[in-house]
């Protein structure tokens, strides 16, 4: 389809401007409409449309389209098609979530395609402004989101750290670029991997590094930046954690992507920058992200928190990439990503539709669940499987390619990070002892009642739609991978 004549140059943002437009009239449709339903459909068709021009425009026709320092490529298509999917899940299942549903929903919607919209800028800019306006944004509409609650202590305790948090992740940000800019002239990220190279690196260029690693750490929540994520994933409501550790994350490790892989590996060797000290301090910070996150989720009792840390530990497996720094390394990172999207997404869907029959949040509230709500426990039983790395999941898949891309050093060699790849494995042995904690409650111990759970059919068909895709992308991940290899050589080629 020529979607030329209809965005003119506008067309290689063409996914952004249907879902801005939506985000801008949601707030009238409200109003209009009278019922929250009405909103929440014309929700759904924004999104589903920016979807479904997205997935159009993913072919060769549209590959180098540009507008400004903004351009449509295999990478940002794959991302954009990540963020709709989040997208697509969240708003599906607002509508009919007892923690949404008496929220201003003109303002929720708006607020979501809003932080969606950010996450997709962010996705195809080349240039440190563009890309802190675009986090930026997303940041906003998120610390909105997660105060709507407004008569839950939780959520306002929450609203309050994330902020905060997200203050000082701003302010590190930005002055790094400042240093960046100081140093070079330009913000253009590959015009300052050129200048680099020449002039090699120093003092300032050393402290712009580890204040921009700071700063887009705490959005991955990155050890030791990661404390605001637990009571924030408690607080918000279900639909809110999930967009949270599926989408927002998956734009800050992006952003990860984005300006370090760029700087240090596109076009030139990562050795003539900042050689193997910039990946070892990536290393250091993926080893204790995924140690701390597992450890600290055996103590945790509720199932948001838990699901919290097991996310800081996921985001240091994806942080592997960047001790790696290869094409095979980045093409595992985005595998794991979308697998984490269905895995992880999926486990707060089951969480969210519980909490609308009444089920509380704590691990043992979900004992016998097996027997009140059969297809939620083993599509729960699935998803943290899954996230342990147990075959033929998903998430045995991805973790299989992302560790292996830390021993094969390429050529038949071993890479120097087999230690980290064992750290991980390690790790995915810890995960699975607290995710069997949850398994355990639902099959094994008696509970309380044996009434039928009965949830809105939005949470069963999202939830639905999760397990598949689990199950499918463990045993054909040619599905997407392929995919992943392609914008991994449209990123670094």
């Amino acid at each position: 389809m020529d979607f030329t004549s209809i965005f003119g140059d506008f067309t290689a943002m063409a996914p952004i401007i249907i879902l801005l437009i939506g985000a801008l009239i949601m707030p009238a449709v409200q109003f209009v409409g009278k019922r929250p339903t009405v909103t929440w459909g014309v929700a759904l068709v924004f999104t589903a449309v920016s979807l479904i021009v997205n997935i159009l425009m993913l072919n060769d026709a549209y590959v180098g389209e540009t507008w400004g320092v903004y351009g449509y490529d295999a990478y940002t298509g794959l991302m954009v098609l990540l963020f709709q999917i989040v997208l697509l899940l969240t708003v599906l299942v607002s509508n009919s979530s007892v923690e949404t549903t008496r929220l201003h929903v003109g303002a929720y919607y708006a607020l979501l395609a809003g932080a969606t919209t950010g996450m997709m800028f962010v996705a195809g800019s080349s240039d440190l402004l563009t890309i802190f306006v675009g986090v930026e944004l997303t940041s906003i509409s998120s610390y909105a989101l997660v105060t709507m609650k407004r008569k839950d202590a939780r959520a306002a305790e929450a609203g309050v750290k994330y902020v905060v948090i997200g203050g000082l992740s701003t302010a590190l940000t930005i002055y790094g670029i400042s240093m960046l800019y100081g140093l070079t002239g330009t913000t253009d990220i590959a015009a300052i991997a050129e200048t680099t190279q020449l002039t090699g690196m120093n003092w300032m260029f050393a402290i712009a590094l580890v204040s921009m690693i700071a700063g887009y750490g705490f959005k991955i929540a990155a050890v030791p930046f990661h404390m605001w994520a637990p009571d924030v994933y408690e607080g918000a409501s279900s639909p809110i954690s999930m967009f949270l550790a599926t989408g927002s994350k998956k734009m800050g490790l992006g952003v990860f992507f984005q300006i370090f892989l760029v700087m240090f590996v596109a076009g030139t060797a990562c050795s003539s920058i900042a050689g193997e000290e910039v990946q070892y301090l990536f290393a250091i910070i993926a080893a204790f992200t995924m140690t701390v996150g597992n450890v600290v989720a055996i103590a945790q009792n509720n199932i948001k928190r838990m699901l919290a840390y097991s996310s800081i530990a996921q985001a240091g497996y994806i942080l592997i990439v960047m001790a790696v720094m290869s094409d095979y390394a980045l093409s595992s990172g985005l595998f794991h990503m979308f697998t984490h999207v269905f895995m992880k997404g999926g486990a707060f869907l089951v969480v969210g539709a519980l909490i609308c029959a009444g089920i509380g949040e704590k691990i043992s509230d979900y004992r016998g669940l097996a027997k009140r709500a059969p297809f939620l426990a083993a599509a729960m039983m699935l998803f943290l499987f899954s996230l342990a790395g147990i075959p033929p999941l998903a998430g045995f898949t991805s973790k299989f390619f992302l560790f292996s891309s830390a021993i094969d050093g390429g050529d038949g060699a071993t890479s120097m990070w087999v230690w980290l790849a064992f750290i991980a494995i390690i790790n995915s042995a810890i995960s699975l002892y607290y995710y069997a904690r949850v398994v355990k409650a639902m099959y094994v111990d008696k509970g309380a009642s044996t009434e039928k759970i009965k949830v809105p059919a939005v949470f069963t068909v999202a939830v639905a739609i999760c397990v598949i895709f689990v199950i499918v992308l463990g045993v054909y991940p040619q599905l997407i991978f392929d995919f992943c290899e392609t914008a991994a050589v449209a990123l670094l080629g």
